[in-house]
């Protein structure tokens, strides 16, 4: 069922999905929350797991051995937790620029339903979650999570100083790339690093797309992006992002040894990202936007499908 954003909730965010069960049936004191953690918008947690995803599975591939099921489900819950944790305050950090621009003055900290203090203990009990998941790995993959808070930390300040803030949110979203290797492996090798970039690419792009929603009250707040860098060649942009991205993968699909589905994953996400170029313009309108930005959940599915099923040979 869909429901209309005035059938979910009075106090909806614009780009949330109403229909989620977590937001529809959440008591009134836990809405905010809800919102803070963005559990109403889950693309945020799937675009951080699925660089996790995608590297485990690539890693158990090159091992010839089946995909790891506890690995996958330890990134499942750390996406969500530490996603929620980093929009926490990343909303805290920009509640003032969030009251005003029209799509974000919403949220739950910029409109005052969320005090900065509640919203830091949240912060702290998720990444307390976190922890535990992280604890869980081993040793080099724990030594290179313990580094990924840096990045994490910067990021909101980062469109306040250069035009390249979506390369900083590259940076942490993409870190599954290596997570999800050395977690797997033990080692830091080639497909890792390949991966990583691929991802930080990927993430350029489609969140260059994202941007393009909020081009106007970002100039007005003096907010910076790529989408307002790019302009009028924000097509073009988006295009040679996307390809240095399905090059990276390319050779790291090749570094970790082939293999008919791993090469058939990539061919898919690669005619993902292509379908998206086509589509992407300077004047694109909101919706087509966002509808775009929501698309890439699918477009790291399908390049993770084919690496979990090359993963799976090991079983025949």
């Amino acid at each position: 069922m869909n429901l209309t954003r005035d059938e979910g909730r009075d106090d909806a965010l614009p780009d949330a999905i109403i229909s989620h069960p977590l937001w529809r049936h959440a008591p009134a004191a836990a809405r905010p929350f809800v919102q803070l953690a963005r559990v109403d918008r889950p693309i945020g947690w799937w675009l951080l797991l699925l660089p996790c995803w995608e590297s485990s599975a690539l890693a158990s591939a090159s091992l010839h051995s089946p995909p790891d099921l506890w690995l996958l489900t330890l990134f499942f819950i750390g996406a969500i937790v530490m996603r929620g944790a980093g929009s926490a305050y990343n909303d805290y950090v920009d509640r003032e620029i969030d009251a005003k621009v029209t799509r974000t003055k919403g949220r739950p900290l910029a409109s005052g339903r969320v005090s900065v203090r509640a919203a830091w203990w949240f912060i702290i009990a998720l990444c307390l979650i976190g922890l535990c998941v992280l604890l869980s790995f081993n040793s080099l993959t724990i030594a290179l999570g313990f580094l990924s808070p840096l990045i994490v930390l910067l990021y909101p300040f980062a469109k306040r100083f250069t035009s390249w803030p979506q390369a900083i949110l590259g940076m942490a979203f993409g870190y599954g790339g290596l997570l999800g290797w050395t977690a797997t492996t033990g080692t830091l090798d080639a497909p890792a690093l390949l991966l990583y970039l691929a991802a930080i690419l990927w993430t350029i792009g489609y969140d260059t797309i994202y941007a393009l929603q909020d081009i106007a009250d970002d100039e007005r707040a003096g907010v910076k992006s790529t989408a307002r860098l790019f302009g009028k060649k924000v097509q073009l942009a988006v295009g040679l992002l996307y390809a240095a991205s399905t090059l990276s993968a390319a050779l790291a699909v090749y570094f970790a040894g082939g293999g008919v589905f791993a090469w058939s994953g990539w061919i898919a996400y690669a005619a993902h990202l292509v379908w998206q170029v086509a589509q992407t313009r300077d004047d694109i309108d909101p919706p087509t936007a966002l509808r775009l930005f929501r698309a890439n959940r699918d477009a790291g599915l399908l390049m993770f499908a084919g690496f979990f099923a090359q993963s799976l040979t090991a079983l025949l």
